[in-house]
């Protein structure tokens, strides 16, 4: 047998200082992860479990890359996130075997149309339009988890033009890494070359054509996009 047209290219990431390519299976996201952020979306953190949405794997952009400004929208957002990197999977992972599912960590920028989404919680439908577009998922280089350890803390920040726009602490996390991976693995069959974006601190706003926006997060890199 043979494909009828040329199967689609698979999606990689890049391993800091090495010529290692990790290959991406799916990326799920971690809704209103941080406190600040929820409230500022106008929810209360304290009283949802969490909850997750996806991105596919070719809407990621690769660290070095300009962040193409989106059609159809005119209040397109930055969300600074952390990202897992997963190296096995399963179903039911009990959370103190989560991180042994790790492979490393990254920096990665969750672009949102925003008024595409509103429109589309509004009408209390799904919110693929403004989340999951192309190059909606910069991301930096990961490095590796036996090389930086499991980060439990330290500054995640954004600036744009120079200029902070979000600040926190990754220890502000709702949920954290280990319950996440252990709650996801209740809903779905993780596999290697899952990626997992963490949530973003309060903070979000508009960006435009020219922007440059710089992401970090402490011991784990930084990322540099700008908006074209």
């Amino acid at each position: 047998m043979t494909y009828l047209f040329s199967p689609p290219k698979q999606t990689t990431l890049k391993v800091r200082g090495t010529d290692d390519l990790f290959p991406v299976h799916r990326i799920y996201c971690v809704g209103r992860n941080y406190a600040a952020h929820a409230v500022e979306m106008g929810h209360d953190p304290d009283k949802e479990p969490p909850f997750f949405f996806q991105k596919n794997p070719d809407n990621l952009l690769p660290a070095g890359q300009d962040f193409p400004y989106p059609p159809k929208s005119d209040d397109v957002h930055h969300e600074i996130e952390m990202v897992v990197a997963l190296k096995s999977g399963g179903e039911n992972i009990p959370v103190e075997q989560a991180l042994t599912c790790v492979y490393g960590y990254g920096v990665a920028l969750d672009m949102t149309r925003r008024d595409l989404q509103a429109k589309m919680k509004e009408q209390g439908r799904p919110w693929e339009i403004g989340k999951a577009f192309e190059h909606s998922a910069p991301c930096s280089h990961l490095v590796p988890a036996e090389t930086i350890g499991h980060p439990q803390q330290g500054a995640i920040w954004l600036k744009v033009n120079g200029e902070f726009t979000q600040q926190g602490d990754i220890n502000q996390m709702i949920w954290k890494v280990a319950e996440m991976i252990s709650t996801l693995s209740e809903l779905f069959t993780l596999q290697a070359g899952d990626v997992i974006m963490t949530g973003t601190p309060s903070g979000v706003g508009p960006v435009k054509r020219g922007d440059r926006l710089h992401g970090h997060v402490d011991g784990v890199g930084d990322l540099e996009v700008k908006v074209v």
